[in-house]
């Protein structure tokens, strides 16, 4: 999921994550220098390589047990990112199956909806100590380094932290991603593919307070797992899987719900 700022065509994107981009047509979309392009990547979040004379994410290479994902959920205070603004973050690093990172923070706002208040447990009294949107940002700009980026219903996550970032002055996003809901479709048969459903169909997250971030991460950990766990496929690198969840035919849903079964 890249973003509008990225300049190579989709044509070259898909090629930089199969067979490899030639030289003459990635310098043909690129304004400044080949290493400055490619500095400047990495330090959004994508490395590009070159093998046997063609270039490619490095996520083609890299084993799924060899990978570090970074896990991601956020609440934020309303919907649109002209108006409201995160007020909680989290994400945990897994690589090979297991934790090997948090990081969790609250973001101080002035302004909380007593509806978000409902649904989350935030006020704004409980972010007055926490830091600013930026220094938040940027600690966890940090912490995702270059990751791929996972999230339940993704395109939420990361655009809304990406076009947050960018609202304060850093760099947009460009991290690989897997939509962990696009995933669950194509490996777990459901009735329903919402995270607190799935919790409670597969008791992902015995603990879970449904809208928490950190709640919302260790649940979603726990399908990202039961998936890869069910995934039939034969995948052999990142860019496999990330192609798997974005393009394989979703399972056949169940037509009765079974947590209704008594």
């Amino acid at each position: 999921m890249l973003n509008k700022e990225f300049p190579l065509d989709a044509k070259s994107v898909s090629r930089l994550t199969t067979r490899g981009l030639p030289l003459d047509v990635l310098k043909s979309q690129i304004d400044e220098s080949l290493d400055m392009f490619v500095e400047i990547s990495r330090a959004q979040g994508l490395n590009i390589i070159k093998k046997r004379g063609y270039f490619f994410f490095d996520t083609k290479y890299i084993n799924i047990k060899d990978a570090e994902f970074c896990i991601v959920d956020i609440e934020t205070n309303g919907p649109k990112i002209e108006q409201h603004q995160i007020i909680e973050i989290a994400a945990i690093k897994v690589k090979n199956g297991k934790i090997i990172s948090k990081f969790e923070s609250l973001v101080f706002t002035k302004e909380i909806n007593p509806h978000i208040t409902a649904i989350t447990g935030i006020s704004v009294e409980d972010t007055l100590d926490a830091p600013n949107l930026k220094t938040v940002l940027m600690e966890f700009k940090l912490f995702l380094d270059d990751a791929i980026f996972i999230a339940h219903d993704v395109k939420f996550d990361y655009t809304f932290i990406s076009l947050s970032m960018q609202k304060v002055g850093l760099e947009a996003l460009l991290n690989r991603t897997i939509c962990s809901l696009a995933l669950a479709e194509r490996t777990i048969v459901s009735y329903r593919y919402a995270l607190s459903y799935l919790n409670d169909y597969l008791h992902l997250n015995s603990n879970a307070t449904h809208h928490r971030a950190m709640s919302d991460v260790t649940t979603t950990y726990g399908l990202f797992l039961s998936s890869l766990k069910n995934c039939k496929e034969s995948l052999n690198n990142v860019e496999d899987l990330i192609r798997f969840s974005r393009e394989a035919p979703r399972l056949k849903r169940l037509k009765i719900d079974p947590i209704k079964i008594v």
